[in-house]
C-alpha cells in the first residue's frame, strides 16, 4: 500500500473549496449519467472513499450491502469521518463533506498522500442524488449518526454511542426521481470490488446481497500479479509466471504485471491511485513506448532482427499480452469527473523509465523466454505486412465514393451519422426483407451470409481476408486498430439484426465478439445495439399481437384464454417474416425493441469473450454447465 497517513487527522484537515451547487439538476455533470451506469457509479463513489482510507494505510476491509428495499451500505474500518465543528463554516465536518461540493481531506489538508476521490465530490454528489442517506462514523472513541434526504439533513449529528472501533458507514437509497432504474447489479458491483482486491494487496471486500442471500469475498495477496493470473487463466500463456515489477520515483510509485499468451489479441488494464483509466493517459504511453523500445533492442541483442529490419512496432510487440499497469501518485490530473485519462505529463516518463529498466533486467535474467516473447513478436509483423495489404481493401477513399463502398450494401441517403442506422442482417433472405421494410432516408442495410470469422483464434491477417468482415469494416467506416477514428463512422447506430435461434445466437456473439476485440470504441460509445424482433404472433379472431418472450406469451394466453380459436406462430427465422412484419416490429423506431451494448466491466467482458470464443474446450463446457440453468429458450436441430 502507497503513502502513509499523517499522524494528525482532524477537522482541521478538511478543505472546503465551495459549497454545493445544483447537483440534482444536472447529475450528468457528476456521476456521468442517469442511467444503470450512473447508478452504479454512486456505489464506486462511496467505495472509492473507503479504498483512499486503504492507500493511507488505514483501512483493511470494506463492506458492501443490498437491501432487500433498494438501499445500499457500504462501511469500513478506516479512520472514520471527523465529527467536530468545522473551523471555517461552523457545522460538524461529517455535515460539510455530506452538503458542500468539493469539501474533502484530499486538498492538500495533510489528510492523504495519495487518493482517487481527488475531487472531493462523491459523498456530497450521492447524497444530493439519494432519496434517503444515513451517515455514520465511529470516530474518537463515539458513535455519530446523521440522516438526509435529497442531500438536506433531517435531524442534527448525534452521537448515540461509544465504541473502541473506527471507521465510516454510509447507506442511502437512490432517488427514482433522478434515475432511470433504481435497481442494482450484484454481478457489476462484484466485477468492480474484484478489481478493487487485485489492485490493493491484502484488504478485504466483501458484498452481500440480503434479497437472494448471495455473497462475495475478494482477498488478495498477489496484486496486480494475481490480476494478470486470473486475466489469462483460460489461456495459454508462453511463460508460466507473469513478469512483475515496481518502483517509486518523485513520489509515484509504478507498479505492473505483464503474461504473454498465444492468443492475438492486447488486454490492457490501467489504473492512477486504483481509478480505471479507460482511456489510457500519460502512465499507459511511457508502457507502451518502454515496451516497444526494450524489445527492438534485445531482439537486435539476439540477432532475431537485423539491421537492414524494419523495428517491431507497438502492436507487434503487444500481440497476446495481458497487462496490469497501477501508478499511485499525490496530485493525479484526470479528465474529468469521471477520470477516463490521466494527464500528469511527468508520469509518462517516470513509467518508461521504471518499465525499461525492470524489462530489460528480467530479459537479461531469463533469456528463453525474452526469445519466445520475441519470436511471437517477429512473426505478428510479418502477420502485419500481410494484413496492411489486406487493410488496404477496406479503407474507404472518402464518404462521396460510392465505389469504394461494399457492393453487397444498401445505403441510406442520408450522409448524417447522427441519424443513420446500419442494420446487420443474418442471410440474403432476411438481408431482402429488411431492404424492402426499411426507411431509405436513414436506414442502410448489410446482408451477411453464414457465420463470420471467430475472431478469438485469428491473427488479424486472417480476419482482414474475411469478406464479410471487410464489408462491415468498409461500410462502418472507422477503421480498425492503430488508425480507428470514431469520428469517421458513417452510423451511430449499429444494429445485429439475427435470428431468434441458435444459429442466431451463435452469429450475434461472433459479431459481438469482432466489435469488442478490434473496434471497442464503438460499443463504448454506445453506437452498437441488438435488434429484438418477436418470437410470436398470436392471433385470435382480427386480433394479433407481437410478443418478444415467453413470459408475455403466458400473460397473454392467460387473458384470451387457452381455446381452439388461438393461433400462435413461432418466429424461428427473419426470414419467415415478410417486409412489412419486418419493419412494424423490428426497424420502426416507433414500434420497435432495441437492446444497446454496454461495457460494464472490462475485465469480465474479456474474461468471457476469452471462455466462450477461445481454444480451451474445458472452461467453455464447465461455463455452459454452470450456467445452463439460466436458458430460457432452446431451439433443438434434428
Amino acid at each position: 500500500m502507497a503513502g502513509p497517513s499523517t499522524p494528525e487527522y482532524n477537522e482541521n484537515q478538511i478543505q472546503v473549496l465551495e459549497g454545493l451547487e445544483a447537483v440534482r439538476k444536472r447529475p450528468g455533470m457528476y456521476i456521468g449519467s442517469t442511467d444503470v451506469r450512473g447508478l452504479h457509479h454512486l456505489v464506486y463513489e462511496i467505495v472509492d472513499n473507503s479504498i483512499d482510507e486503504a492507500l493511507a494505510g488505514v483501512c483493511d476491509r470494506i463492506q458492501v450491502t443490498l437491501y432487500r428495499d433498494g438501499r445500499v451500505g457500504v462501511r469500513d474500518n478506516g479512520r472514520g469521518v471527523p465529527t467536530g465543528i468545522h473551523p471555517k463554516v461552523g457545522i460538524p465536518t461529517l455535515e460539510v463533506v455530506l452538503t458542500m461540493l468539493h469539501a474533502g481531506g484530499k486538498f492538500g489538508g495533510g489528510g492523504y498522500k495519495v487518493s482517487g476521490g481527488l475531487h472531493g465530490v462523491g459523498l456530497s454528489v450521492v447524497n444530493a442524488l439519494s432519496k434517503e442517506l444515513t451517515a455514520t462514523s465511529r470516530f474518537n472513541g463515539g458513535i455519530f449518526v446523521q440522516h438526509y434526504a435529497q442531500g438536506k439533513p433531517l435531524d442534527a449529528l448525534t452521537r448515540i454511542g461509544d465504541t473502541d472501533e473506527t471507521g465510516f458507514e454510509v447507506v442511502f437509497l437512490p432517488d427514482p426521481d433522478i434515475f432511470e432504474e433504481v435497481r442494482f447489479s450484484f454481478e457489476t458491483i462484484a466485477n468492480r470490488l474484484r478489481e478493487q482486491a487485485f489492485l490493493n494487496s491484502g484488504v478485504l471486500l466483501e458484498l452481500k446481497d440480503e434479497a437472494s442471500g448471495r455473497e462475495m469475498r475478494y482477498h488478495y495477496t498477489g496484486g496486480v500479479v494475481s490480476f494478470v493470473q486470473y486475466l489469462n487463466l483460460n489461456r495459454d500463456v508462453i511463460h508460466p509466471k507473469p513478469i512483475a515489477f515496481s518502483a517509486e520515483r518523485d513520489g509515484v510509485f509504478v507498479e505492473t504485471a505483464l503474461q504473454y499468451n498465444d492468443s492475438y489479441t492486447e488486454t490492457l488494464f490501467t489504473f492512477a491511485n486504483t481509478i480505471r483509466t479507460l482511456e489510457g493517459g500519460s502512465h499507459e504511453a511511457g508502457f507502451k513506448a518502454a515496451l516497444t523500445r526494450v524489445c527492438n533492442d534485445y531482439g537486435r541483442k539476439l540477432g532475431l532482427l537485423k539491421d537492414a529490419d524494419n523495428n517491431l512496432s507497438g502492436d507487434d510487440v503487444r500481440e497476446g499480452l495481458t497487462m496490469i499497469l497501477s501508478v499511485k501518485l499525490p496530485e493525479p490530473q484526470f479528465e474529468g469527473q469521471t477520470k477516463t485519462k490521466l494527464g500528469n505529463s511527468e508520469v509518462r516518463g517516470i513509467t518508461e523509465a521504471i518499465v525499461a529498466e525492470g524489462l530489460s533486467t528480467y530479459f537479461e535474467e531469463n533469456p528463453s523466454i525474452a526469445k519466445r516473447i520475441l519470436e511471437k513478436a517477429i512473426a505478428a509483423a510479418r502477420a502485419r505486412e500481410a494484413a496492411r495489404k489486406a487493410r488496404e481493401l477496406t479503407r474507404r477513399k472518402s464518404v462521396l465514393e460510392s465505389s469504394s463502398l461494399p457492393g453487397k450494401l444498401t445505403d441510406c441517403t442520408s450522409k448524417d451519422p447522427a441519424e443513420s442506422e446500419l442494420f446487420l442482417v443474418e442471410g440474403d433472405s432476411a438481408g431482402g426483407s429488411a431492404k424492402q421494410g426499411r426507411d431509405r432516408q436513414f436506414q442502410a442495410v448489410l446482408p451477411l451470409r453464414g457465420k463470420i470469422l471467430n475472431v478469438e483464434r485469428a491473427r488479424l491477417d486472417k480476419i482482414l481476408g474475411n469478406e464479410e468482415i471487410r464489408a462491415m469494416i468498409t461500410a462502418i467506416g472507422t477503421g480498425i486498430g492503430d488508425e480507428f477514428d470514431l469520428t469517421k463512422a458513417r452510423y451511430h447506430r449499429i444494429v445485429i439484426m439475427t435470428d431468434a435461434d441458435v444459429d442466431g445466437s451463435h452469429i450475434r456473439t461472433l459479431l459481438l465478439t469482432f466489435f469488442y476485440r478490434y473496434m471497442t470504441p464503438l460499443i463504448e460509445a454506445g453506437y452498437v445495439y441488438i435488434a429484438q424482433p418477436p418470437l410470436y404472433l398470436v392471433k385470435k379472431g382480427k386480433q394479433e399481437r407481437y410478443l418478444y418472450d415467453d413470459a408475455a406469451l403466458e400473460q397473454l394466453l392467460n387473458e384470451w384464454g387457452r381455446g381452439n380459436d388461438i393461433t400462435i406462430q413461432r418466429y424461428k427465422g427473419l426470414g419467415e417474416m415478410n417486409a412489412e412484419q419486418l419493419r412494424d416490429t423490428t426497424m420502426n423506431p416507433e414500434t420497435r425493441t432495441l437492446l444497446r451494448v454496454e461495457l460494464e466491466d472490462a475485465a469480465a467482458a474479456d474474461w468471457i469473450f476469452t471462455v466462450l470464443m477461445g481454444d480451451k474446450v474445458e472452461s467453455r463446457r464447465d461455463f455452459i454447465q454452470e450456467h445452463a440453468h439460466l436458458v430460457r429458450n432452446l431451439d433443438t436441430v434434428g
